[in-house]
């Protein structure tokens, strides 16, 4: 269990306040990376997850992620394979780490000099609302936030939304309709292991940018302000539902199709 005096660095200068147990060695000051996706990822998002983590971790930089199936143990088996240290945030308590099929992962984490870190009671049952609810940690303990592949309703929105607030750097791969809308906001785009590199040094790459037009300006206008749904973005806009049906497409695809 970590107090405020045992913080690493980066949650000292958040303020955090939140107890974090923590299981291993979370490492010092070197440079770290989330890498966060689906849960339901394709094998090609998996394949770029694993090789982003393998090619950071093996220049020193440790691979922070939430340890669940997809994306997230890709990342975690990329670090493995890059020889560096990786930190897995649960959604569960320490002694009931979830998912089940990734135990034997979590072990070899932790006997490879990682960890694994939780802001709930060791013996905390899994519980839905509790995988968002670590997800601010998750960016907490990093420099950048990369999301390799996710829908427009993936939890690892809820990480991307964390880390723009912490002030950490973020970036996305184009492809998916929820990175899409990341990088149709402002996050940097992701499309190589040179972008991953300059993300951890708090550089990012944009794409330019077709000029949009009125309606889809304030569509993104609130996309910016959080809104996540056509709901949300109706009323906050005042726009017809289908105005702004029309006006995502447009957002989305101002970022051109890349190669699957």
């Amino acid at each position: 269990m970590l107090t405020s005096g045992g913080f690493p660095r980066r949650l000292e200068a958040l303020g955090w306040k939140q107890t974090v147990r923590a299981r291993g060695e979370l490492g010092g000051d070197e440079p770290a990376v989330a890498i966060v996706g689906a849960r339901a990822a394709t094998a090609i998002g998996m394949s770029r997850a694993h090789a982003i983590a393998k090619h950071l971790a093996s220049r020193g930089v440790r691979i922070v992620s939430g340890g669940a199936l997809g994306i997230d143990g890709a990342a975690h088996r990329g670090a493995l394979t890059g020889g560096g240290p990786t930190t897995v945030v649960l959604g569960s308590g320490l002694d009931v780490p979830y998912p089940v099929r990734h135990r034997p992962l979590f072990a070899e984490i932790l006997a490879r000099g990682g960890a694994l870190v939780s802001l709930v009671a060791d013996d905390a049952q899994p519980r839905p609302g509790m995988f968002v609810g670590r997800n601010p940690l998750i960016a907490a303990l990093a420099d950048a936030v990369l999301v390799i592949e996710a829908d427009v309703h993936s939890g690892s929105l809820s990480t991307a939304r964390a880390a723009r607030t912490q002030g950490r750097v973020l970036a996305a791969w184009p492809g998916s309709r929820g990175c899409d809308r990341l990088l149709a906001t402002g996050a940097g785009v992701l499309e190589s292991e040179l972008d991953a590199e300059l993300a951890a040094r708090g550089q990012l790459r944009q794409r330019e940018v077709a000029p949009l037009d009125p309606v889809a300006t304030q569509v993104r206008a609130a996309l910016l302000a959080g809104c996540t749904s056509v709901d949300a973005i109706v009323l906050h806009t005042g726009l017809a539902v289908r105005a702004v049906l029309r006006a995502l497409p447009l957002i989305e695809s101002s970022f051109p199709a890349r190669k699957q």
